[in-house]
C-alpha cells in the first residue's frame, strides 16, 4: 500500500515495553504486519515483563514533540495512535504537535493501567484528556474502566451502560467511540461497541481464554491505524482490527511467569 509514491505511514505515539508485548513494541509490529511503515515517538521507558511494570521514567515532553514534528516534516503521517502518555502536559504536548503537523487520523487509546494493575496516567490527566485529545480523534478506543473513568460513571458492566458511556464520550467531540467488552462477563461473546453519529454498531469475534492477553488493547488500537493509514473506512479498519487482534490472542506467545503477550507477527490481516 503507497501513499503518494511512498509507503502508508502510521505514528505511534506511546512508551516503551521491554517485554515486547504492548506499547511501541506491539504497535510497529501490527503496523508491519498491515505492511505500513510504523514511526514512533516515544512518550516513556518502561521496565516491564509478563508480571507487571517494575519501573519507568517519562520522556520530557519537549523531546516527543520534537520526534514527533521530525517525522511530520520529513516522513509524512497519514495516522496516529497514542497510547501511554503518563500525565497532563504530555498529553497537552501531544494534542498540541497532532494539530500543529495537521494530524487527522488519530487514534486514541486512553491507557490508565496496564494489563498486570499498574498505573501508566496519573488521576490528574485524565481531565486533559478529555478536553484536549478526545475532540482531536478520529476515534477513541477504552475499554470499560477507562469508558466508565472518561465518562464519570461509577462502572459498566452490560451492554447498555457500554452503549451510554460511547454515547458520553461522542459528546466530548471524539469522532467516534469503540467501547471494548473484554470486561464484560467471561460467559459472553467478545463484543465491542462502535458509536458514531449515525448510530451504534456491535463487533463480535470469538472469546479466546487463556493467559496470553497482555498488549490487546495496543493492537487493536494499532490494526485500526494501520488500516486507516492504508485508506480503509472507519467501519472497515474496526472490523479488520478487531479480527486481527482475535486472531492475535489465539496465537499468543508461551512467555514469562505472568501475562503473556499477544502475537500480532503471527495474525494474518484479513
Amino acid at each position: 500500500m503507497s501513499v503518494r509514491g511512498r509507503p502508508a505511514t502510521a505514528l505511534t505515539i506511546a512508551g516503551s515495553d521491554s517485554g515486547g508485548g504492548a506499547g511501541i513494541v506491539a504497535d510497529v509490529k501490527t503496523f508491519t504486519a498491515h505492511g505500513v511503515w510504523g514511526l514512533a515517538a516515544i512518550t516513556a521507558v518502561t521496565a516491564q515483563n509478563t508480571v507487571g511494570v517494575q519501573a519507568f521514567e517519562r520522556t520530557p515532553p519537549a523531546l516527543v514533540e520534537a520526534q514527533i514534528e521530525s517525522v511530520a516534516s520529513d516522513i509524512g503521517v497519514d495516522a496516529a495512535k497514542t497510547g501511554m502518555l503518563v500525565d497532563a502536559e504530555m498529553v497537552t504536548t501531544v494534542a498540541r504537535a497532532v494539530r500543529d503537523h495537521g494530524i487527522g487520523r488519530l487514534v486514541v487509546d486512553p491507557v490508565f493501567v496496564s494489563k498486570h494493575g499498574d498505573a501508566l496516567l496519573v488521576e490528574e490527566a485524565v481531565d486533559a484528556l478529555r478536553t484536549e485529545l478526545l475532540p482531536a480523534a478520529v476515534i477513541v478506543t477504552p475499554n470499560l474502566p477507562e469508558a466508565a473513568r472518561l465518562a464519570g460513571v461509577t462502572g459498566i458492566d452490560d451492554r447498555s451502560g457500554m452503549e451510554e458511556a460511547g454515547r458520553v464520550l461522542l459528546a466530548l467531540g471524539a469522532g467516534a467511540v469503540l467501547v471494548k467488552g473484554g470486561h464484560l462477563s467471561p460467559d459472553l461473546p467478545a463484543a465491542d461497541c462502535l458509536v458514531t453519529d449515525e448510530g451504534l454498531t456491535w463487533f463480535e469475534e470469538e472469546r479466546i481464554v487463556g493467559r496470553h492477553t497482555h498488549g490487546t488493547g495496543c493492537v487493536l488500537s494499532a490494526a485500526i491505524t494501520a488500516r486507516l493509514a492504508r485508506g480503509e473506512s472507519l467501519g472497515a479498519a474496526v472490523a479488520g482490527a478487531k479480527a486481527f487482534v482475535t486472531d492475535a490472542i489465539r496465537a499468543g506467545v508461551d512467555l514469562g511467569r505472568g501475562i503473556g503477550p499477544v502475537n500480532p507477527g503471527a495474525s494474518p490481516v484479513r
